[in-house]
Parts: C-alpha cells; structure tokens; sequence
C-alpha cells in the first residue's frame, strides 16, 4: 500500500474517487454497519452486560476504517491501558467513532445525545449496549443524565465523551463543553485527552465521499483530577483544551487559530452543559 500524505482534501475530488466511493466505499460501508448492527442486536438478547455488543462493535470500527481507505497511527498508545478514566477527543467527523472503537482495545461505554436513542436501529443499539445518554435540551436534565455517566465509571467502566458537542466544520478543535471534567471530578478517575487527526480531511462534515488519507491519534499523558473541586470544572476544561490542542497541531499541518475559545462558566450554572455529547 502507497504511504498516504495529510494535506487540504480536493474540492471537487477527483472523478476516479468519486466513482470508487460510489461502486465500492459506501456500499460496503452500508452493508458492514448493517451486517454488524444487526449481529449486535441479535447478540444483546442474551448479552445483557455489553461485552459481546462492544467487541462486535470493535470490529465494525475495524471494518469500517479499512473500508474508508484511512491508515491509521496511534502515537502513546501505552496510556491506552483500559484504566477506569474519562477518555476525551476533538471531533471531526462521523469516522470518529468507528476510528476510535477500532483502536480503543478496551471495554468503554459512550456518553452521547439523548435525542440518538430515539433514532431507529442506531437509538436500539445505544439503548441494549448500555451507552449512556446526556439530555441535550434540558439543563437540569443534562445535570442528572451525567450522573449516570459519574455511576458508570464508579461501577469499573471507563467512558468516553466528544466534549465539543458536535463535529468541527472547519477542522479545528471548537469550543469544549464542561461535562467531562465534571464527571471526572465527581467520580474521582483521571481524563485522558486525545487529539485525532486527519478524520476531516477523510470524512467532513455534509458529504459522504471518503478520502483516504493517513489518521493520527495522538494520546495525552492522564490528567489525575484528585485536588480539583466542582468549582475548578472550567479550570480543568480549559486544561483539557489546551491539551487537546496542542496534541493537535503538533501532528496537524493546519496552524492553530486564535479564534478558537472555551465554554466557560461554574458547572453550577447547568446550561454549560447543555451540549455535552
């Protein structure tokens, strides 16, 4: 296989891409999530624990990404040791998700929209393989539904969570909401930041045409939350941040841009939360 570049993606791609997409990605890639979805179904009549689900839902994620062309590189992966964490990334794209359950070789569970569960097949999935959902739409529940996530982690399972609340439309790390650090701080468990790199360029936002190119994730040394308080949730966010960041652009050949800011604000105030995915 040709060692694949990271660069600006082609706007239009090129015609060739476009046919392969048409008579080969997406048509596998449809075919490998229904196929896999539906053994997950299956499987969760009697697996009321998840792990069947999760280890199916592994290899989806392996599936997937080969199917999509994408060569992918974990750097530090020595901190993905499956110790009971937050695990947190930027998000860019709906590849995220299979990219990190095809890496992550440990049983986590997702915390993500409420309004997911509601969907047909997908929502089913969610709801029998034990994700967690944060209600998007009403603070208060957005409070209770992340002490869900707190009692997830509290029982031995790590969780991971999109602090952004949403894909990066233009590739860079947005806004991060103050969700994860909360339910680190309160379940008393380390984050571990994780910056993927190159998901836009493979998938962006509002296509469905794949373009291969090399994906990096880039892991963080843990940031241990014993010593930090509720009242520190933005300080520790604006950590996470910044961490993120830099994990980022050091592997990204996109520059940082100034524009790019935090959702502050004390985790008392619960409409901070809102958007947490």
């Amino acid at each position: 296989m040709s060692r694949l570049v990271l660069g600006p993606r082609p706007d239009p791609l090129p015609w060739i891409e476009r046919v392969v997409n048409l008579c080969y990605r997406a048509p596998l890639f449809f075919l490998a999530t229904a196929s896999f979805g539906s053994l997950s179904l299956l499987c969760s009549l009697w697996d009321k624990s998840g792990k069947v689900q999760h280890r199916i839902a592994q290899r989806w994620g392996r599936a997937v990404t080969w199917i999509s062309g994408a060569q992918v590189t974990v750097l530090n992966g020595q901190y993905l040791n499956g110790r009971v964490a937050v695990y947190v990334a930027n998000h860019l794209s709906y590849s995220d998700t299979p990219v990190l359950f095809g890496i992550l070789p440990f049983q986590f569970r997702i915390v993500a929209r409420h309004d997911l569960f509601n969907l047909p097949f997908i929502g089913w999935h969610l709801t029998r393989s034990g994700q967690v959902p944060v209600n998007v739409t009403n603070p208060r529940a957005s409070i209770s539904s992340l002490g869900s996530a707190v009692k997830t982690l509290k029982s031995g399972l790590p969780v991971f969570i999109f602090p952004e609340g949403g894909r990066s439309a233009t590739g860079h790390p947005e806004e991060f909401l103050n969700g994860p650090a909360f339910m680190a701080i309160r379940a008393g468990v380390p984050i571990v930041p994780m910056a993927l790199i190159g998901t836009h360029e493979l998938l962006p936002i509002h296509t469905w045409e794949f373009h291969p190119v090399p994906v990096t994730l880039a892991v963080g040394k843990p940031i241990e939350t014993a010593g930090y308080s509720i009242r520190q949730t933005d300080e520790l966010t604006d950590r996470i941040h910044e961490t993120i960041s830099r994990l980022y652009y050091e592997h990204s050949y996109l520059k940082p841009v100034l524009s790019v800011g935090l959702q502050t604000g004390a985790v008392r105030e619960p409409e901070k939360l809102e958007k947490c995915e």
